[in-house]
């Protein structure tokens, strides 16, 4: 199959789309790294208000589950703080909680406080906000993900808010809560959290809250773009704490790690590679280094691509993603961000995608890819 892309400075040249690698289905989850893929979801194209597409948006969450996946559910992918209000998030929750149990699938759960309006807070009202959809989390039955507040952000005099909302929070809790330190290149809202821009003191900050109630914290999703930090912060954890990376960059090393230990997973990038992931995680369970590094060598291009700067776009790639390999029947995202990325952008992407044998059927994706060009006026 044949596409007629664009270039910079607007020439056209072809390109031909190779064959997609065969990425089987496994028996189950990996067995030596836990890994959930931050999933998105897909709006309702013809809802007189916004609401989503419901049986499109649950279906991808069973192709990951599928994949032997955990579905992180209503994080930052999922375009919380983008558009996603909190009454659709809440059914979001529930309805997936259902799926859960049904499929036997893992699942996470973002709380946060999204349903205030924008600005300070006190934290009292920042807890309460938590704590209301920390309770629709439990009812889903999931693990809860304590997402980064930009309320907390912009209300917290410093390391001591951070301190007493966290404890409270992990003190009322059932069931121990991943927590999630989100950098500023994926939400510019949340710069200085944990009370400090300096990095070093921030970690400082978070390492204490997590030993005071190490009981209560499965592990910390960590998206900070610097490996080095997150490996410094990995091996000062507690006995029994992950960090899960949120890594886009630099994960198949991450995960891999060293004799010193290895980070587990809550991604953005598993949404669009969940084959090549279970599949390279599997080989790592059992010993195959080689294939590990070999199947997830060529989606690291695509990854850093995706996630390149403003990084907070790397949805509109993932959706766009989605849509070629016919996961849904549209290019449209939350509050139109499908139009967030350039056009060259996007035309890369599908060839990186190609690249790594992650477009399952070609022909599907050169003839979406043609029609998409053709509104963007490039000739077919």
């Amino acid at each position: 199959m044949k596409v007629d892309l664009p270039v910079a400075g607007g020439s056209v040249v072809p390109y031909t789309l190779g064959e997609p690698r065969s990425y089987p289905r496994p028996s189950g989850p990996a067995r030596t790294r836990v890994a959930y893929a931050a999933a998105h979801v897909v709006p309702d194209p013809f809802a007189e208000r916004p609401t989503l597409d419901w049986d499109a948006t649950l279906a991808f969450r069973r192709h990951l589950w599928s994949y032997g996946l955990g579905v992180a559910e209503a994080m930052d992918t999922a375009q919380r703080g983008m558009g996603l209000e909190w009454d659709v998030t809440r059914e979001l929750i529930l309805r997936s909680g259902a799926e859960a149990r049904a499929s036997g699938g893992l699942l996470g759960c973002g709380a946060g406080t999204d349903q205030l309006p924008a600005g300070p807070a006190t934290l009292d009202r920042v807890v309460a906000a938590y704590e209301e959809q920390l309770a629709v989390v439990a009812e889903a039955g999931a693990v809860p993900i304590l997402m980064a507040s930009r309320h907390l952000a912009a209300s917290a005099r410093g390391p001591d808010d951070y301190a007493e909302v966290y404890g409270r929070l992990l003190s009322g809790l059932d069931r121990p809560a991943i927590l999630h330190w989100l950098g500023p290149m994926f939400d510019p809202a949340l710069e200085g959290y944990w009370g400090s821009s300096y990095l070093g003191a921030a970690a400082e900050t978070v390492l204490a809250i997590i030993a005071e109630h190490a009981a209560k914290v499965d592990g910390i999703k960590v998206s900070l773009l610097d490996a080095e930090r997150e490996i410094a912060l990995r091996r000062r954890l507690p006995p029994g704490v992950r960090l899960y990376t949120g890594d886009d960059f630099n994960y198949p090393s991450l995960i891999r790690g060293d004799d010193r230990g290895h980070s587990d997973a809550l991604l953005g990038i598993f949404d669009a590679v969940a084959p090549a992931a279970a599949t390279a995680l599997h080989a790592l369970d059992d010993g195959e280094l080689d294939t590990y590094e070999e199947v997830f060598a060529p989606t690291l291009p695509l990854a850093r691509h995706l996630f390149e700067t403003p990084t907070y776009y790397y949805k509109t790639g993932v959706v766009f993603l989605a849509w070629l390999s016919g996961h849904q029947r549209h290019f449209r995202m939350v509050g139109g961000l499908e139009s967030a990325r350039p056009v060259l952008h996007l035309t890369r992407l599908f060839q990186l995608a190609d690249a790594a044998g992650l477009l399952p059927d070609p022909e599907l994706a050169a003839t979406r890819m043609r029609a998409w060009l053709t509104v963007q006026g490039v000739p077919q």
